[in-house]
């Protein structure tokens, strides 16, 4: 029987959070510090620039770049309409003009009597940004977004894919070994989020998009099923980003591999409770994982010391190594030597000494991730 590692990953039913909602580039924040918002509520807002179409003005009316100003109907700033007539030339006697007309909505960027081009650009593409969950507005970034607290429930997955969703948690395994089969998969899972126990094959999965399930917590999934949904294999790179309709989060790992009992009784604990999830994974320098937030009623909200696990690294304990060489092996520390050790970058960072694979290796601390048992 194989086994699996799960890494030091946080699942508590009590934990403060802080999440930053920030925009792409600058805009307006539409709450006020302070507010209480919902995962649903828009806290923010700017519009990205439109995509730009140089139009050779000169070129389309036969004449030099200098005649231009004399022929050209718009300026920088303008609004414009598609079909609208952007220049046109006297003709003769008033007969044979020809003009040149837009072929977007959009505006005028810019216009050049140097060069007989106008460039026109697109219109702007809205951009929003909601709060993803319930909490408490506590610090305004002027013109970029908000930090918004809350007290939750907390999981984090070790893999997922697609962005943010919320719904309700329906659990649809009776215990964590089951596998989440089609059948399970009926009308009234439209909107939720639903749990399984073990494997959740790939047929599951495309019968809970198409009836509208908004996200999948499992314990396993086959990584072949994972190229096949994606149409490409999973790479180094993050996920998170991909638009399937349906948000994938795993809590062990890739196969089938029983949901861990603290994680699938606390999602019991709370089913019929709305979530906030993600799927956003990168394993790596940065590591960012998936996360499944409950949030607590918010009249119970009081803005407290994190409640964090006791990730403090000791002699005998488990640990991932996160970074090559070595990305993926599983060590059990043998020491912690206080002094700084100097690496292959030639930098000098904190080190332990750990038994991989039946030899020590020197490790710095940054390159490994904590295993709880």
């Amino acid at each position: 029987m194989t086994q699996a590692y799960s890494a030091g990953l946080t699942v508590t039913d009590n934990i403060v959070l802080r999440k930053e909602r920030i925009l792409p580039l600058k805009g307006r924040v539409l709450v006020q510090k302070g507010d209480k918002v919902k995962a649903d509520d828009l806290v923010a807002e700017t519009s990205l620039p439109g995509n730009v179409l140089p139009m050779n003005i000169a070129n389309k009316l036969g004449i030099t770049p200098a005649q231009v100003i004399q022929y050209i109907k718009i300026k920088p700033g303008d609004q414009i309409t598609k079909g609208q007539v952007l220049a046109e030339s006297n003709g003769f006697w008033g007969f044979f003009k020809s003009s040149v007309k837009s072929p977007i909505d959009g505006e005028v960027d810019s216009v050049s009597h140097l060069t007989g081009q106008a460039m026109l650009r697109e219109p702007r593409i809205p951009v929003q940004i909601k709060a993803f969950i319930d909490g408490v507005v506590i610090d305004i970034i002027e013109g970029e977004g908000v930090v918004i607290e809350n007290k939750s429930a907390y999981i984090q997955g070790i893999f997922g894919i697609c962005g943010e969703t919320s719904g309700e948690i329906k659990m649809l395994c009776a215990d964590p070994t089951q596998n989440l089969l089609p059948e399970m998969i009926t009308p009234d899972c439209a909107g939720k989020l639903i749990v399984g126990g073990s494997l959740t094959p790939f047929d599951t999965i495309m019968k809970a998009k198409e009836m509208g399930v908004k996200g999948i917590i499992t314990g396993g999934i086959d990584d072949q099923d994972i190229k096949k949904i994606l149409g490409h294999d999973i790479g180094v790179a993050i996920t998170g980003h991909e638009s399937l309709g349906i948000t994938i989060l795993v809590t062990e790992g890739f196969g089938p591999i029983k949901m861990a009992d603290k994680t699938f009784q606390l999602l019991k604990q709370f089913e019929g409770r709305k979530a906030s999830m993600h799927g956003k994974t990168q394993i790596r320098a940065g590591v960012i994982r998936p996360e499944i937030i409950i949030p607590l009623d918010l009249a119970e909200h009081e803005r407290s010391t994190q409640k964090t696990r006791d990730s403090l690294l000791k002699p005998g304990q488990l640990v991932r190594i996160i970074r090559q060489p070595g990305f993926g092996k599983i060590g059990k520390i043998m020491s912690l030597p206080e002094e700084l050790h100097c690496v292959q970058s030639e930098t000098k960072v904190r080190v332990l000494t750990a038994e991989v694979d039946g030899k020590e290796w020197v490790l710095p601390r940054a390159n490994v991730e904590l295993i709880e048992g």
